[in-house]
């Protein structure tokens, strides 16, 4: 599917077969190649939620000259969700990149991710997966599209500490199908904190009164990824709730947004 605005500057693409391997492409108007940021959103990997969470941030980046892949994937309670496909869309999704770069001048050497909530775990885990074995259930490609840095926005980083509390009520063992003690391999392989290092820089962005995903999960991650060697940036949000992050008027998005340039080497 392709559709475009009176701008030409917003399509929806398909980067597979199924009915959620999409995403909407926006394209600022001056001349590229552009630095691209890939969205993915959260809502604990379920179908409840879909990726109408990061328009603002979207709209917000393209005219900033800012290319954005927002995606969609397929969620826990969608035929092929859940463990693996949900992981294996959003790879997808980002090696189908280099598909739509010649058309579109998009700069697939300056590429980073940003997500949220669960989309934060995805983007993490997207700068991750070049050091998955080649046989792993979760391997897309030989050549996973190389990124520039990973943003996670109040992200459920760590599935196994995710799963002990039981955050989203088991929303972890719903995405992996099975608890830590029965399926360990799965969230060995899913679970950024467990591939550290990513030897991607990331930043990590998280409200103090978060009460969705606790800020001890970026909190705990920032520390076994320096201990790792990463290079990382943590930054709390005081009074901040686990929404304010993807707010396009708040601070918490201002500061993220310096993050997103300095990525993205527009400084």
């Amino acid at each position: 599917m392709s559709s475009a605005n009176k701008q030409d500057s917003f399509h929806t693409l398909s980067y597979g077969d199924d009915t959620f391997q999409y995403g909407e492409l926006y394209v600022p108007t001056g001349a590229g190649p552009h630095p691209v940021v890939i969205l993915i959103h959260g809502g604990f990997w379920r179908d409840a939620y879909d990726l109408t969470l990061m328009h603002g941030l979207a709209q917000h980046l393209v005219a900033q000259q800012i290319a954005v892949w927002n995606i969609e994937y397929r969620r826990v309670g969608n035929p092929g969700g859940a463990w693996p496909g949900t992981l294996l869309d959003v790879a997808r999704a980002t090696d189908y990149l280099r598909t739509l770069a010649p058309q579109y001048q998009l700069d697939v050497q300056r590429v980073i991710t940003v997500g949220h909530s669960a989309g934060g775990h995805l983007a993490l885990w997207l700068a991750a997966r070049q050091h998955l074995p080649q046989d792993s259930e979760l391997s897309t490609s030989s050549d996973p599209l190389p990124l520039t840095g990973a943003i996670s926005q109040a992200g459920v980083v760590d599935l196994e500490q995710a799963a002990r509390l039981h955050l989203g009520k088991d929303a972890v063992q719903a995405l992996l199908g099975a608890s830590f003690a029965d399926k360990p391999q799965r969230y060995l392989l899913a679970s950024p904190a467990a591939l550290l290092p990513l030897d991607v820089p990331q930043v990590l962005v998280h409200g103090t009164n978060d009460d969705t995903v606790p800020l001890i999960i970026s909190q705990s991650y920032q520390q076994k990824a320096q201990i790792a060697g990463d290079s990382i940036t943590l930054i709390e949000i005081p009074a901040g709730d686990h929404f304010v992050v993807i707010d396009p008027d708040s601070e918490a998005w201002q500061q993220t947004y310096a993050e997103i340039k300095r990525l993205l080497m527009l400084l």
